[in-house]
Order: structure tokens, then C-alpha cells, then sequence
């Protein structure tokens, strides 16, 4: 057994490191000393293993085997060779390599990365050929480089071994989650901050997160306060180490597991059922409740959908709120929601404390509430403001606010004002035109003002009148902070609610992250909603979906041409290409269509179109569906028809059909199009590629072509004449 006093690193995320200092005191080691994003430790091995088993805080625990001069790549592999590593792994194991590069010497860490595993493999390499393998996901041996330089400006490199196998946060009982999950590490720091679990234990104290997502700051809370060692259910089965490093104490850390499974059976066994959540998605508490079960405290932890407005006065006297109300741009966030968190906090449980992870200090200012400490902490590369409140409502002095109370909430910023402004003298100037046309789903903004660059359209249920809204981000410039951005989507979003008269839950965000591939829609979560929404258009009820997917089922702008359809199909045979979601055979078949055809090569859509079908009361053999790729089925269909709308996308490379570019390939598909087209029928052609050219010259010899775009661009949509293109033709 390894009991010599050694020097460790435990990293960490920025500003959980004086926190970070404590527990690792309280675990035994000898000493800890903060340092960035991490606390330099001396114990012993055992220390470091209890480190890697109890910690709540840690992100990774590192035991280092080396240190050397790096001035270059060569110095990097020869320092790395020159290890024995035969102490370390043997031949048939298998290993990983994270690397962390800074200053001149070696600047791209998979490269550094693999020059490291190179020099293992290549020392290691047995008599037959017999080398370590690399397993980036569940390696025997998890190495740490670290490439810096020292005060003196010399470039050091640290091979460290990873004792928990990789990040300690992934508790094991984590399967689902919400949009943006809080990582359990700084969970744990939200409840410590919050003097949990002391409240439970000395206070009978209960813990409750109105927004708890999927549930995260509940279960580390109730396992907190049941003494279950974080690291236990992460192994999955007490006999697995989390590494196979060979310098590992496997007996010393099977008897640190029995002693943890020990505790965590009394202290699961005692548990008291003092846990609350709830959350305005149905969806996310699912997800909890499937998370809480995992993680053996589902009895104990009640979940209920409620909206945050409608909390319940709760009945223990004291206990902690723990929540991270959103601040991310995904989640929609904005001050109003801030200050209904802290009215509501005052309302239900004045007495009691409350710790809350805010977005910014602005956002923190915004619940009203007083903060009686303040911290800064990081979630990933998010600056965000961590608030204490004991109690929740204070008593306010009479003289003017000191240090550490917080403001009045401001209900609207200066920039999120400009918005609302904007919007309310817009829906005033269309009105008119909205009420004599009958329109309930248009766009309402589209980057007014060039700072809050942004779509947003209004979709009204039917039945109901509920606004619900829609918006989508654009790109902003790449000298654009990221910060700034984010920023001034939360101003826009907290404008458009506003002037709009629309709740956060009704609110569907789409919006640009910066990844590789430059600038495209964050991915919408790792569960869907299904939550659709009928709407009317015209005399056509139509189902869409503002949430699941980048589009919402029905493009807005090409109202005045499925109006046009509906009038022009009376007794026709309608053919509809790329029916997408058939909102255009909706609208034809409801305009009295003897017959509806609808090509896609979409089993979704086609069903989608079908839904639609459905809502008006419509279906059967009049109405056809056919998945197909649209210009090998024209090329083989044998069919008339008297009216055809054709509105292909851009480019498509499905794996199931070729290959299509509608500038390259228009021609050919107008030319199979109109040989389906019957004698005085008429067909429209669409699409919303900017660059597009229709080659006339070519078409003329087998069609007569009529520009009608200008005709088909709604009012709403007037700021953006080229959001698409139409045409008519007719037989030559």
C-alpha cells in the first residue's frame, strides 16, 4: 500500500476552487491550496483514491509520473519515451491521451496527444509486434499532458495518470436530459453554497427546484444528504476500478467501496421523503423521474408540471430552494421570468433559504430578491452569478440599498424596449390588413433592427386564439461576440413577449451556435416534444409544429400562393411535388379538387400531409399519397393533371434518391412536369434559392412563362422580397 505523502492536482470548474479546498480537507488529505480551475493537493495515493470516490466538486483527480522539459515536439516524445512505462500498463492494455497545450513549444494537443501515445507504443511494442491500443472512450490507462510554461518562460510538459478514468461529474445515473443540462459538479456547489445538507440534518430542513429540469440539482441533493458516495454508482460494479493503471491500490479502493456502499445502505435507508420539483415540461419532468429512479431515490423526490407562478405554499418551516432558473439563449431567458421566480420564492417559503445559479448579475438583480452573498462561478465558458438569500424575504432597510441587496427588477431593458416598441407599431400597422384577410399565423419581425437579428412569426391556435411564437436566430457577424449575441437574443426574446402578450412556455426558439462548419441551429434537445398546434389559413385547418424541427411545417410566405391554389382547384386533378407537409393539398382539396396526388420522399411528411388531410375532414382514394423521389416518378408516372404546384428544394442528397440541384437540374424537372401537365392546366414553380436564374431560353421551347413573384410575397414578408421566387407556365 502506497501511504507516501505526494503531490496530486484536483481540477475543477472556475470558481468552485476554495469550496474545492474544503471538501478535500475534509476528506484527510494533508494539504490543499487553490489554484486556476483546481486545487494543488498533497496526500497520499489513498487520499487521491477517497478523492476520486467522494468528491462532489472534483472534475478529474490527476497522479502525476512525470515532468520534463518540452522547448519542442521532439522534446515532447523523447520525455515521454524515456518513461518506464512498463510500470504503468502492460502490452495488451489498452489507453487514452487528453492533452492541454499553452505558449510557443507545442501548439495543437491531438497532435501533442499522439506523439505521447506514440512513445508509449513504441517502447512498449512486444517481441511479436504486440502493442497498448488506444480506447478513447473506456481505456485501462487515461492519461493527462499538460503543456505550459513555468514562470521562467520554459515549456514543461506534466504526464499525469486520470484516477477516475475521466470526468468525475457523470455520476452513472444520468440517461436523459433537458436542453441544457447542469453538470452534477456544479450542482453540488449551488447546494453547498446553499448550506445543504446541514439544513436537512440539523433543521429537518426539505429541498425544493421549481424548475428543475431533469431534476439534477434534486437527486445530487437527496444523495447528498442519504451520504452516497458520487463515485460509487459511476463504476457500475464495485469490483470495476476506475482505472487499470498498474501503480492503482485495487485492494485499498475495494475497501473504500465497501465502506461507501455501507453508509450509502443506511443513509438510502433513512432517507426522508423531503425533495419537491417541478417544471412547466411535462417532458423534462419524465426525464427526472427516469433519472431519480436510476439513481435509487425516486421514492423520496416528489415531481409535478406546474408552471412557477402557480408554486404552493410549502409546509416545513425551513429548507433550501436550489435552482438555476435559464440564462442560456436556448432556453429563452429573460428578466420578466427572473422576477415571477422571485415573487413567487417570497410567496410560498419567505422563510427559508435559497440559492440560485443566475445567468449574470443582471438576471440575479431581476428576482427582486436580496442576496446575502454573492459568488462568480463558470458553468462550461459561461460566466454566471451564483446568489445566496437567507431568508428569502428580508426585511428591506429604509435607507438606501447597500451592498450586496439587490435592485428593483427592471422589467425591460433599453434593448428589449426598442423591440417591444417596435413590434407593438407594427401588429398596430397591419392590423387592418390582417382582420380583413382573415390571417392568424404571420411574421411579426424579421431583423427590424439590424442589432437583434432575428425572425419572429405568430402562430394563433385555432379554437383557442393562443399567440405562440416562433423565432429564429440569424448568423451574426464573426467579429460579433458570442456574449453579445446571446445577449441581445434574451433582449429580443424578452421584447417579443412582451409587446406579444405570449408566456415562456409558448415560445420556440431556434438558434445559431458557432461549431465546426461555422455558424448553424443548435441541435432542439435530446428528446422532442411532440407537442403540435392546429392553425387556421384561409378555409384550411393545418397542423404545425413549432418546436421539433428547424422548420414548422408551414412556410408563411407562401400564403397568397396556396390561397391562389385553393381558388384555382376547384374540379381539378392536383399534383403536388415535394409536398413537403401537404399544406398546399390541403388547401386544394378543401377548394373542391376532384383529385389530390402528393409526392414526397418523406414517410413523415406524407404522413404529416395525411394530418392535415384528416383535419379537414378529408382522405381516401381521391387523395394520394406516393413516396417517391419527384423526377424519377414523373418520369415514370403516366398520369394528367390539370393544376401542379412544384416547390423543390435547394439541394437534396438523400441516401435514397439522386442527387438534385435545383439550378442545375430545373430544366429537366420542368420539362418532365409539364408532360404531365394537361391541356390548358396550369403549373406553378417555386422555390427560395437567392441565386437561382431560370434558364427561359430553355423552358420557352416547351412552356409560356409568367414572372409572378411579386404577386405571391405577402405584406408581412414585404421587408424581404427574395425569401422566394414563383412562376406560372403554360403549355407553348
Amino acid at each position: 500500500m502506497n501511504e507516501q505523502p505526494y503531490k496530486f492536482f484536483a481540477s475543477c470548474a472556475k470558481g468552485l476552487e476554495y469550496l474545492l479546498v474544503d471538501e478535500l480537507l475534509a476528506l484527510g488529505c494533508a494539504r490543499a491550496t487553490a489554484a486556476r480551475a483546481g486545487v494543488n493537493v498533497e496526500g497520499t495515493l489513498r487520499d487521491a483514491q477517497r478523492a476520486v470516490l467522494w468528491s462532489r466538486l472534483a472534475s478529474r483527480v490527476l497522479w502525476p509520473i512525470a515532468e520534463y522539459d518540452c522547448p519542442d515536439e521532439r522534446a515532447l516524445y523523447a520525455g515521454a519515451a524515456a518513461i518506464d512505462w512498463s510500470q504503468h500498463l502492460r502490452v495488451g492494455m489498452s489507453l487514452a491521451v487528453d492533452a492541454h497545450v499553452s505558449g510557443p513549444a507545442v501548439t495543437h494537443a491531438r497532435y501533442a496527444a499522439q506523439r505521447v501515445k506514440d512513445a508509449i507504443v513504441d517502447t512498449l511494442r512486444g517481441p511479436n509486434g504486440e502493442r497498448p491500443s488506444v480506447d478513447l472512450d473506456d481505456p485501462d490507462l487515461r492519461l493527462s499532458l499538460v503543456v505550459r510554461a513555468d514562470k521562467s518562460g520554459a515549456s514543461k510538459a506534466i504526464l499525469s495518470v486520470d484516477l477516475g478514468g475521466g470526468p468525475l461529474h457523470r455520476r452513472g445515473w444520468r440517461r436523459t436530459q433537458g436542453e441544457a443540462p447542469l453538470k452534477e459538479t456544479l450542482a453540488a456547489a449551488v447546494l453547498m453554497r446553499g448550506g445543504w445538507p446541514a439544513l436537512y440534518r440539523d433543521e429537518d430542513g426539505a429541498l425544493l427546484d421549481p424548475m428543475c429540469g431533469s431534476g439534477t440539482l434534486l437527486i445530487e441533493g437527496a444523495l447528498m444528504a442519504a451520504d452516497v458516495a458520487p463515485g460509487l454508482s459511476r463504476m457500475g460494479d464495485s469490483l470495476r476500478t476506475p482505472s487499470r493503471w498498474r501503480g492503482f491500490e485495487v485492494v485499498q479502493w475495494r475497501s473504500l467501496c465497501e465502506d461507501a456502499e455501507r453508509r450509502a445502505r443506511d443513509g438510502l435507508a433513512a432517507l426522508r421523503p423531503a425533495f419537491f420539483g417541478s417544471d412547466l415540461d411535462p417532458h423534462a419532468i419524465r426525464a427526472a423521474r427516469e433519472n431519480a429512479a436510476r439513481a435509487g431515490v425516486a421514492d423520496k423526490i416528489a415531481f409535478d408540471v406546474r408552471d412557477v407562478a402557480r408554486l404552493e405554499p410549502v409546509a416545513q418551516a425551513r429548507g433550501l430552494i436550489a435552482c438555476n432558473p435559464p440564462y442560456d439563449a436556448r432556453l429563452a431567458a429573460d428578466p420578466m421570468l427572473y422576477r415571477a421566480l422571485g415573487d413567487a420564492l417570497q410567496r410560498v417559503a419567505p422563510a427559508w433559504k435559497a440559492s440560485l445559479l443566475c445567468g449574470d448579475a443582471d438576471l440575479a438583480r431581476a428576482t427582486g430578491l436580496r442576496a446575502s452573498k454573492k459568488y462568480q462561478v463558470f458553468n462550461g465558458a459561461i460566466e454566471c452569478a451564483l446568489i445566496v438569500c437567507d431568508p428569502v424575504r428580508a426585511e428591506r432597510r429604509a435607507a438606501a440599498q447597500g451592498e450586496g441587496e439587490a435592485a428593483e427588477p427592471r422589467s425591460l431593458s433599453e434593448g428589449a424596449q426598442m423591440v417591444a416598441n417596435r413590434l407593438r407599431k407594427t401588429l398596430k400597422a397591419n392590423k387592418a390588413w390582417r382582420t380583413r384577410e382573415g390571417v392568424t399565423c404571420f411574421r411579426a419581425y424579421d431583423a427590424d433592427i439590424p442589432e437583434y437579428a432575428a425572425a419572429i412569426d405568430v402562430y394563433a391556435a385555432e379554437g383557442s386564439g393562443e399567440r405562440w411564437l416562433h423565432v429564429q436566430e440569424y448568423a451574426a457577424p464573426a467579429e460579433i461576440p458570442e456574449v453579445t449575441t446571446r445577449k441581445r437574443l434574451q433582449e429580443l426574446l424578452a421584447g417579443a413577449r412582451d409587446a406579444l402578450e405570449v408566456p415562456r412556455e409558448r415560445v420556440a426558439v431556434k438558434t445559431r451556435a458557432k461549431g465546426k462548419g461555422g455558424s448553424k441551429y443548435a441541435d432542439s434537445g435530446a428528446y422532442k416534444r411532440g407537442e403540435t398546434l392546429v392553425v387556421r389559413e384561409g378555409e384550411a385547418l393545418l397542423r404545425v409544429n413549432l418546436f421539433d424541427y428547424l422548420d414548422t411545417g408551414l412556410f408563411l410566405d407562401h400564403r397568397p400562393m396556396r390561397l391562389r391554389l385553393a381558388h384555382e382547384a376547384k374540379g381539378a386533378r392536383f399534383l403536388n411535388l415535394f409536398a413537403y407537409t401537404g399544406a398546399a393539398t390541403a388547401h386544394a382539396a378543401v377548394g373542391g379538387a376532384a383529385q389530390t396526388t402528393s409526392v414526397d420522399l418523406s414517410a413523415t411528411y406524407l404522413q404529416w400531409c395525411a394530418d392535415n388531410l384528416k383535419l379537414n375532414g378529408l382522405g381516401g382514394a381521391k387523395h394520394r399519397l406516393v413516396q417517391a423521389d419527384a423526377l424519377h416518378w414523373l418520369l415514370a408516372d403516366r398520369g394528367e393533371y390539370d393544376l401542379i404546384f412544384c416547390d423543390p428544394p435547394t439541394f437534396s442528397n438523400s441516401a435514397r434518391a439522386d442527387d438534385f440541384d435545383v439550378q442545375r437540374d430545373h430544366v429537366r424537372l420542368l420539362q418532365a412536369t409539364m408532360a404531365r401537365l394537361s391541356f390548358g392546366g396550369t403549373l406553378y414553380f417555386s422555390n427560395n434559392y437567392r441565386r437561382f436564374r431560370l434558364d427561359e431560353a430553355a423552358i420557352s421551347a416547351f412552356a409560356r412563362i409568367e414572372d409572378i413573384g411579386a404577386e405571391t410575397i405577402p405584406p408581412d414578408f414585404a421587408r424581404n422580397p427574395r425569401i422566394h421566387r414563383a412562376w406560372r407556365l403554360r403549355a407553348a
